[in-house]
């Protein structure tokens, strides 16, 4: 297993939309086994392959109290939210260091293989519910700071840009 490199926003290649899995093999069941390694040593409950720039609709996540349960997401569909919305504050391993009220519902349905191919149908709500929303988001291009004011939105880039130039 090997620890993976996450972009970070603004990175162009966060807005690509993922292409769905078509190999369900050793190398998706290694690409996953690393993507949890490397969720867990982040210290985030959700990865999206776009994150470590895989542009395929695979996603890990473990919203356990003892971080236990992971969960793989394979060509994942939301296929019922409920109408019921709460906003809560969301952080992301794409965007270190920053957290903001983000809206999303619920409790949510989705429909998913696992790293076998195997198909499934999961409920979420709460935590888990908000995680694949923010992850699914991610595989369609989207980070969790669009849905923020155009201003705090250009903060958070400026702030972004700045630790990286100062990382460099």
């Amino acid at each position: 297993m090997a620890l993976l490199n996450i972009l970070c926003y603004p990175d162009p290649r966060l807005h690509k939309v993922a292409k769905p899995v078509t190999e369900f093999d050793e190398k998706l069941r290694a690409l996953v086994a690393d993507m949890l390694e490397t969720m867990y040593e982040s210290q985030g409950v959700g990865l999206a392959a776009t994150q470590i720039d895989v542009h395929q609709r695979l996603v890990v996540m473990d919203t356990s109290e003892e971080r236990n349960q992971p969960v793989v997401l394979i060509n994942p569909e939301i296929t019922w939210a409920s109408e019921e919305r709460i906003k809560g504050e969301e952080g992301c391993l794409s965007v270190p260091g920053i957290y903001d009220g983000v809206e999303r519902a619920v409790s949510v349905k989705v429909k998913a293989a696992d790293e076998h191919g195997q198909v499934r149908e999961l409920e979420a709500e709460g935590l888990m519910a908000v995680c694949v929303q923010h992850e699914l988001d991610h595989l369609m291009g989207k980070v969790f700071v669009e849905y923020l004011s155009p201003l705090k939105r250009n903060r958070i880039k400026t702030k972004m840009l700045k630790a990286q130039k100062d990382s460099a």
